[in-house]
């Protein structure tokens, strides 16, 4: 019997990615996964600038690690450079 005090309706399922993001890139055998702090520093860009891009999906894609970490491939990350670029051309 479960118990009628907990409700599932404070954290509502999230919504399925329905198609990949523009920015990814295909990853190596031995790309290196980068830390936020190190993808921040690299791009000159703060902690929340970079979670609200995740948040809205325009920064490079990440993967999250079972220990909880998030992560980028260094070739996403390039990818996403790359992206930048070609948009102020």
């Amino acid at each position: 019997m479960t118990d009628p005090r907990v409700s599932n309706d404070r954290y509502p399922p999230q919504p399925t990615r329905s198609k990949p993001r523009a920015a990814t890139a295909r990853s190596t055998p031995h790309d290196e996964l980068l830390s936020i702090n190190e993808v921040c520093e690299e791009l000159g860009v703060a902690r929340a600038t970079f979670y609200r891009w995740r948040a809205h999906r325009k920064g490079p894609a990440s993967l999250r690690l079972p220990n909880g970490t998030v992560r980028i491939r260094r070739s996403a990350l390039t990818a996403f450079i790359a992206a930048c670029e070609d948009a102020t051309r």
